[in-house]
Formats: structure tokens, C-alpha cells, sequence
């Protein structure tokens, strides 16, 4: 199923669709090899300049019209059970510091020949070294993205914990077999850098999978796409509810292009910052700019991590 997979009109969602059959495990084809040579880090390190960074754009905004299909079209999700009007929670700066600062970052990378930009979560892992995001921010339309790295607490331009380059890159199986909005999920290995693996550095936050529906959550991302610019990290908190379209969830948000792959946080301290990931900013809809929508993180997820931790 083809879609546009990132905000603002439509972004890709990935969920657990009711009765699917899980993978177990992930084939050859759901990883892509990146840079694994020091010479092939070197060369990506270098492409992401700061001007290159400051020019990349959320990858929507580089999708042909055909990609952009018309929502109508999509199968029907399950019809929301919560008023998403009563838990209004916007989108702001964060300013209250603590660990989501470090292990929140934005995603660099090529996508047609274009610098293009998403956000992810350094979780803690098996590797120290894993990060997740949504599918369709390490493949889409058929290919993997190359030049991918994550930049940790990016604000305005600076590079405070530097630029890693991924190792690897993952998707679900039906995320690479089809595109599936129902399994937008993604995740990457990076190098380590200066002899340090990425959670030695910058800490990782919890995560967790088939969880319970309906409760409290925080998101996070770099939206670049109009009001916001990339430069901040921004969030969005409040009671999630079904999601349309999807097996997914949704909040009410106004984060734009840029925010996909942004973590969602159950049981966030605002105190500490630090939380246990159980969603992605995924995808919006033309005519419900103010809800944001995110995939269900079940089994398929769940063994999507499991690979990225052992990779």
C-alpha cells in the first residue's frame, strides 16, 4: 500500500494489525548494511556538515505527487473509543532538561539523491548502540536510505554528543515487503564513536512492547516542516486514543514533517526526563492537522528490536 509517509498531510504509520501473523525473526532483506568500514564512517561523518544539516528537509516534502495518495482510499482503521478533543497537549520547546535531552536526536540522511531529516530515541540495548525510529526513515519507495546518522540533543545546528553513523539499518518485514502502514517501524545500529558506544555517552531510554491502550504518553521529535524549523527539540503530551486509519494510536499534536520517528513515552517523568518508549510519531491526516498518530508496538516491534539489540 502506497502512502505519504511523513507529516504534514500524511505520514506512515506502522501497527499491529488485529489477527496478523508476527515474524519471528527478520530476514536478510529487512537489513541494510551502512557504513562498516572506518573509511565508509570517515566519508559520512564528513558528508553531514553543518550547513548540509541546517539544509536537510523532512523527507515529505521530497515525495513526487503520485507518492501523496488520497487518504480516503486507505482501508479504515478502528474508529476512536476516546474524545481526543478533551486532551488537548499541543506542541511546545521542551525546556525541562534531564535525559530525554541526550537520547532524543535528529536523523540525517539521503533519500533520492536529497539530504532529508528525522528524529529517533537512543533505547537501551544489548549493543549500546540502538536507535528507533519509523520505517520509512531508514527505507522507502523501495530502497534503503545511505548517509544515515543520529545526531543526540541537535540544537540549532550543534552537534553537543556528535555524529553517529549507522552501522545497519532495520525495518519490519512487511514494512520492506510492502510499505505497510501497519508496520511503520525502523530502528538503526550506529558505529561507535571515539572508542564509546552511543549509550555509554548519552544514556538510553526504556522501551516496551503490547502494552495497554488508552493512557497518558509524551512525544518528541524535530519538526522542521512550518512553524518549527528542526532546531529544537519539541513535544506534545496528553491521553492517546485509537488511531484512524490504523491499528494505531493517536494524540492530539501539532508537530509537523521532520517529528516522524520521534519517540512516545509511557510513564515520562518530567522531573528526570527519562521514560519508556512504546510508540513513534508516524503519521498526520490533511483534515486533522491538530492529531498525530503513532504505530501500536506489539510483537512484530518487539522482534524488530531484538534484532537491532543483537546487531
Amino acid at each position: 500500500m502506497r502512502f505519504r509517509p511523513v507529516l504534514p498531510a500524511l505520514l506512515a504509520i506502522s501497527c499491529m494489525v488485529a489477527g496478523a501473523t508476527t515474524a519471528t525473526a527478520a530476514s536478510p532483506s529487512t537489513t541494510h548494511e551502512a557504513a562498516t568500514t572506518k573509511a565508509q564512517q570517515a566519508k559520512v561523518a564528513d558528508f553531514w556538515t553543518p550547513e548540509r544539516m541546517r539544509s536537510a528537509v523532512p523527507i515529505d516534502q521530497l515525495l513526487t505527487p503520485k507518492q501523496r495518495i488520497n487518504t480516503g482510499k486507505i482501508a479504515a482503521g478502528k474508529p476512536s473509543t476516546v474524545s481526543p478533543t478533551a486532551f488537548p497537549s499541543g506542541g511546545g520547546a521542551w525546556t525541562g532538561g534531564g535525559k530525554i535531552v541526550a537520547t532524543e536526536g535528529r536523523v540525517f540522511f539521503t533519500y533520492t539523491g536529497r539530504t532529508a531529516s528525522c528524529s529517533g530515541t537512543a533505547v537501551t540495548s544489548g549493543n549500546k548502540s540502538t536507535v528507533i525510529t519509523a520505517g520509512h526513515c531508514v527505507k522507502l519507495d523501495g530502497a534503503f536510505h545511505t548517509n544515515w546518522v543520529f545526531v543526540p540533543a541537535y540544537n540549532s545546528g550543534a552537534t553537543p554528543y556528535g555524529t553517529w553513523t549507522a552501522k545497519k539499518t532495520y525495518a519490519t518485514p512487511q514494512w520492506v515487503a510492502s510499505e505497510d502502514i501497519n508496520y511503520d517501524v525502523g530502528a538503526a545500529v550506529v558505529n561507535p564513536l571515539n572508542g564509546a558506544s552511543l549509550t555509554d555517552v548519552v544514556g538510553g531510554q526504556g522501551i516496551a512492547f503490547n502494552q495497554a491502550r488508552g493512557q497518558n504518553m509524551y512525544a518528541f521529535g524535530y519538526p522542521a516542516a512550518a512553524p518549527y524549523d528542526g532546531s529544537k527539540l519539541i513535544y506534545c503530551s496528553g491521553k492517546v486514543f485509537n488511531a484512524f486509519i490504523s491499528d494505531g494510536i493517536g494524540m492530539t499534536c501539532d508537530m509537523t514533517g521532520g517529528s516522524s520517528g520521534g519517540g512516545w513515552f509511557l510513564q515520562f517523568s518530567e522531573s528526570t526526563g527519562a521514560g519508556i518508549v512504546n510508540s513513534v510519531n508516524s503519521y498526520k491526516i490533511n483534515f486533522i492537522p491538530t492529531w498525530m498518530f503513532g504505530p501500536y508496538f506489539g510483537a512484530d516491534a518487539q522482534n524488530l528490536y531484538n534484532t537491532a539489540q543483537a546487531g
